[in-house]
């Protein structure tokens, strides 16, 4: 028997062993690419991404101004049915004043008038729906939050400005008047210059009762804060002095003392509602 060769007893390497470290398992695994996180929350400063030309705008901004239009006319159509009463109700505080009718047809002329007033406040809500839809998608979420606020604020500020007219105002300046030339002259007054007078300073007062709310669009948008308002006082003072004066459509010192007075109060509260917002 011939003794193995050298080569016959060398050690064999271990297949299995090299087929195990040659294992998927065993092979080192590449670092993974770190995932890219997708926020797909927008800001809350920009506005809904709504695509219109400008043909669209202008559409769109023809058939809010004809809606608006259709409700102020069934509005007034809808007051001059019952503008009887209502032109009895803003009799009311000429104190039983006598009313000629100094042309003829000057009644009819004075109450589509008063109709066309009447229509535009009782169709209000919808005019106000048409611009809030018209200009709505066009502000950012921040500025559609505080738009609610704004338009139910400014909305009760001029209702209370045509009752501050009605119940203070106009009560006033009338007194004055009658009083005035009592023992000289009987009180026979034109109904067409008395609705004049009536409407007119209403409308003026509930336009001056918005004072507040530019104030605080002025000091949410951060143009102007509380101490830059009250630092000009003095101009306030001098403001409500001449817009007493010109949106009165008298010119008895009484009635532009009261709603300068008003204005003043106004702006003062304005100035602490913009206090209140923080800015």
């Amino acid at each position: 028997m011939t003794a193995p060769s050298e080569l016959d007893t060398a050690p064999q390497p271990d297949l299995q062993a090299n087929q195990d470290s040659a294992s998927p398992d065993s092979i080192p695994a590449t670092p993974a690419s770190p995932a890219i996180a997708v926020d797909n929350d927008l800001p809350d400063d920009l506005p809904d991404d709504v695509e219109m030309s400008l043909f669209d705008h202008l559409e769109e901004l023809r058939q809010r101004i004809f809606y608006a239009l259709i409700a102020v006319g069934v509005g007034a159509i809808a007051c001059f049915v019952v503008v009887k009463p209502i032109v009895r109700l803003l009799e009311v505080p000429a104190q039983g004043v006598k009313f000629l009718q100094l042309a003829p047809g000057e009644y009819f002329f004075v109450s589509l008038k008063v109709a066309a007033y009447s229509g535009i406040l009782v169709a209000s809500p919808v005019i106000l729906y048409q611009i809030i839809a018209f200009v709505l998608p066009g502000l950012t979420r921040r500025e559609q939050r505080l738009l609610g606020p704004i338009v139910f604020g400014s909305s009760l500020l001029f209702v209370a400005g045509l009752a501050f007219a009605y119940i203070a105002l106009i009560p006033a300046a009338l007194k004055f008047f009658i009083s005035y030339g009592a023992d000289v002259v009987e009180q026979a007054w034109s109904i067409e210059r008395y609705f004049d007078f009536v409407l007119l300073l209403m409308l003026s007062t509930g336009l001056a009762f918005q004072v507040p709310i530019i104030q605080a669009l002025l000091g949410l948008l951060s143009i102007v804060s509380s101490k830059q308002m009250l630092s000009g006082w003095r101009y306030i003072l001098l403001a409500a002095a001449v817009a007493g004066a010109v949106l009165t459509p008298s010119t008895d010192p009484l009635t532009q003392s009261l709603l300068g007075g008003a204005i003043l109060a106004l702006y003062f509260g304005g100035i602490g509602l913009v206090t209140l917002l923080g800015k």
